[in-house]
């Protein structure tokens, strides 16, 4: 029976066995089947939905168990129940396990004689995620809900998989199915199969971020559950504790790599096939990272960088050298450098060859009309066309003539599929724009829908790891893989990598740039590889982080405090200390018991760290102080100066007129006496405070600090760029700094009391000041 929790909704997929696409067996035997989706709805208390853009189920049967593991992927429009409009998209996503019997069969099979199931003849379960794009669904992204599904048979031929789910509230609601759960681990060691799976990491984060559950759980009554949810948290729990890590240490310690890839066992190459328009983002290294991760530490196999260069109006060699470059200095090592571009001649035969044998045809219709159709699922009138009109068109496009710059070859796939992707799609175009690689030798270029397969196999690819966002894509991937005969390949999809009010769009990076928003692709502000190394992210820092986020395909927006909190690990115990006062309306002070002439001491440059070596500390009678810190004393008051000693305020002298220096409505600190009291308790003053000394050589230095480029936490992809556009984004204040700065070069990490830690944009020459760019610490963005 269902558990006795709250219900939250019901959600109904149709699915048409005819479209189902067998992907063959993994390396454990299991059969493998993409179950296309066409029509579907979820309804519950305050939301109506209804399945929009496809979906499908990849679904693994294991014939020594009859048991079923769903891995299922589908986009929901909402409307609002008053006004009938659209009120907002989500992405739903299940994994869940499934025993096929005999009435399941027979329920999908569109048989006469099929029956509506119950979830008890099957024990269907199955977790339930959500990501959602308004704020009045958020509390679905929030909560994992459990599913309990059966086969629903209307009567009418049709067949679908119906789920109820149900949310957890509350201790006494949570005992059945957690018991139920325990008893399902008696004899097992993961919930589904013989290894770590998605389903294991979903329900103990599900568990361990609900405060009731997991209290419950601590309290070891159930031990097969207390068992298993120990052996999860000790490779999955993805708190970061030591700094320093090497990478691969990092990864075993955070997500799990352990994914069931198949065919592993002759060999593993992988892939990461970059654009050269555009530099590196945050995304792209995660790709690169787990390409390289599986590749040379997981198999000990290969990898190859493979440029795909087939868009010569977006392309330059700028960006192919620079996304060298960054692979570089993210440590990512390519056993071999290859471009699309390479295979022109051979993708070019193998399109026409899918012409003649009836696979492809040229079309002329509008890029416009050509869209509204592939949605309507409407036929191109070229569809049918003799293959030697398709050939005659398609010789027109490789001579960049008026004529053949108004075709495209097509794909023919199947233009009533419930999938968009399979609906004709465009593998080749013409484009008489010179190529960077090849010039003018060629004025058509394939598709990436279309050379990636070709390329893939044809280099002995054998596991194709991307982006989530490519679901749908699989199917027509391996529909190439087929009609070409070529070699097979596996596909594998991992979630992107999302932060709030940030732009991964390389279109929208490039708008950015051109426009002269941002000073460039390595602007601190981007989210490029270039731009967050420039803003302080140490590289380590960055591997450790993405490889802690590893393979999964979960969904989600993350926010920039955890990143920043794990570069300041780093950071901290070797970034040497200094000293900087703010210029605007620092206070002159004069220091009673202090040496009548300066005095320089060597201190160490980091109290935890002597092997950082030393800096040079003046005391003197003349000190500078901060205007704020200034404002904040009292007469007679005792404060710390760091580094030096307790000394009492005695004489606070102000400017006539008010300020807002200082962000208040007090009047200005023109001058202060402070009396030395060196055998005060540095421990009983409330106040410490940052100073320098006058008589050395001050380094004048700009303070950069930075704030998002956008003010949408998750921008649409409607939102027009303009509309979102954070128009204060920097930050500058002009300060002086102790002697030292002088000898810091570019790129060197530095803490300036009690203002945070910065990065050395440029190093201090005479006549021009130093820049440094703080650096978030995970407490502020």
């Amino acid at each position: 029976m269902p558990p006795k929790l709250e219900q939250a909704f019901t959600f109904r997929l149709f699915e048409n066995s005819s479209d189902t696409l067998p992907l063959g067996p993994n390396k454990g035997g299991a059969l493998r089947f993409v179950y296309p989706f066409n029509s579907g709805f979820l309804k519950g208390s305050g939301i109506d939905a209804k399945m929009v853009n496809g979906g499908s189920d990849l679904f693994t049967l294991d014939p020594a168990t009859g048991m079923g593991y769903t891995n299922v992927r589908v986009s929901f429009k909402s409307v609002d129940a008053q006004t009938g409009k659209s009120d907002g998209v989500f992405v739903m996503t299940y994994q869940g396990v499934v025993k096929v019997d005999e009435k399941l069969q027979l329920a999908l099979s569109g048989s006469p004689e099929a029956k509506t199931t119950s979830s008890e003849d099957h024990y269907c379960v199955a977790n339930v995620a959500f990501e959602v794009s308004e704020e009045r669904h958020k509390w679905m992204e929030q909560t994992l809900f459990v599913g309990h599904g059966h086969a629903y048979v209307p009567g009418d031929g049709s067949a679908a998989a119906e789920y109820e789910a149900f949310e957890p509230l509350d201790l006494k609601k949570l005992q059945q199915p957690i018991g139920e759960l325990d008893n399902h681990l008696t004899l097992r060691s993961y919930i589904v199969g013989h290894e770590v799976s998605e389903a294991d990491l979903d329900v103990w984060k599900a568990l361990r971020g609900n405060r009731v559950a997991f209290g419950y759980i601590k309290g070891g009554a159930l031990v097969n559950l207390w068992r298993w949810f120990n052996f999860i948290a000790e490779t999955e729990d993805p708190t970061i504790e030591q700094s320093n890590k090497p990478t691969k240490e990092a990864a075993d310690e955070g997500a799990s790599y352990d994914i069931g890839l198949q065919g592993t066992e002759n060999g593993v190459v992988t892939r990461f096939p970059p654009e050269p328009s555009g530099y590196l983002h945050i995304g792209h290294a995660k790709a690169a990272l787990l390409n390289d991760y599986f590749a040379h530490k997981k198999y000990n196999g290969k990898m190859i960088l493979r440029f795909d260069d087939t868009n010569p109006s977006k392309e330059k060699e700028e960006f192919q050298d620079a996304i060298v470059e960054d692979c570089k200095l993210l440590g990512v090592k390519p056993d071999q450098v290859t471009y699309t571009s390479d295979y022109f001649q051979d993708l070019y035969d193998r399109s026409v060859q899918m012409i003649k044998d009836g696979h492809a045809y040229a079309d002329d219709t509008p890029q416009e009309q050509m869209r509204d159709e592939r949605e309507k699922r409407i036929e191109s009138s070229h569809r049918n066309a003799p293959v030697e009109d398709s050939l005659a068109h398609f010789e027109e496009m490789k001579k960049g003539t008026k004529e053949g710059v108004k075709w495209a070859i097509r794909a023919k796939i199947d233009m009533s599929s419930n999938n968009g992707a399979m609906r004709d799609p465009v593998i080749y175009r013409c484009n008489p724009e010179p190529h960077h690689r090849t010039g003018s030798t060629w004025k058509i270029y394939p598709t990436y829908d279309f050379a990636c397969p070709v390329v893939d196999s044809v280099e002995g690819i054998t596991h194709a790891l991307r982006t989530t966002e490519y679901n749908d894509r699989d199917p027509q991937y391996q529909w190439f893989i087929k009609v070409l005969n070529l070699r097979g390949v596996y596909n594998w999809n991992f979630s992107r990598m999302n932060f709030i009010r940030t732009l991964l769009s390389k279109r929208k990076l490039t708008k950015l740039v051109d426009a002269g928003i941002v000073w460039g692709w390595d602007d601190p502000r981007m989210a490029t590889v270039r731009g967050i190394r420039r803003r302080g992210m140490t590289i380590p820092a960055l591997q450790e982080f993405i490889l802690k986020q590893g393979p999964s395909k979960n969904i989600n927006t993350m926010d920039w405090t955890t990143f920043w909190a794990t570069n300041k690990k780093y950071i901290d115990p070797v970034a040497g200390r200094y000293t900087a006062v703010v210029k605007a309306d620092y206070v002159k002070c004069i220091v009673t018991g202090a040496p009548e002439a300066p005095q320089t001491e060597e201190k160490d440059l980091h109290a935890k760290n002597a092997e950082l070596g030393k800096k040079k500390v003046v005391y003197s009678k003349n000190v500078l102080l901060d205007q704020v810190d200034a404002q904040s004393f009292a007469e007679d008051e005792e404060i710390t100066l760091m580094n030096w000693g307790n000394a009492i305020v005695r004489k606070k002298q102000y400017s006539p007129n008010p300020s807002n220096v200082a962000g208040t409505d007090q009047q200005t600190v023109t001058s202060l006496e402070l009396e030395l009291h060196l055998q005060g308790d540095v421990k009983k003053t409330s106040k410490k405070i940052t100073w320098l000394s006058e008589d050395q050589e001050l380094v004048p230095i700009t303070l950069y600090d930075f704030d998002y480029l956008i003010t949408k936490d998750k921008p649409d992809p409607e939102d027009k760029l303009e509309d979102i556009l954070n128009h204060d984004t920097e930050t500058k204040v002009e300060a002086v700094a102790d002697c030292n700065v002088a000898a810091l070069k570019e790129d060197d990490i530095v803490q300036f009391d009690r203002k945070g830690f910065f990065r050395i944009d440029r190093a201090f020459k005479h006549g021009e000041s130093v820049v440094a760019f703080q650096i978030p610490t995970g407490k502020k963005m």
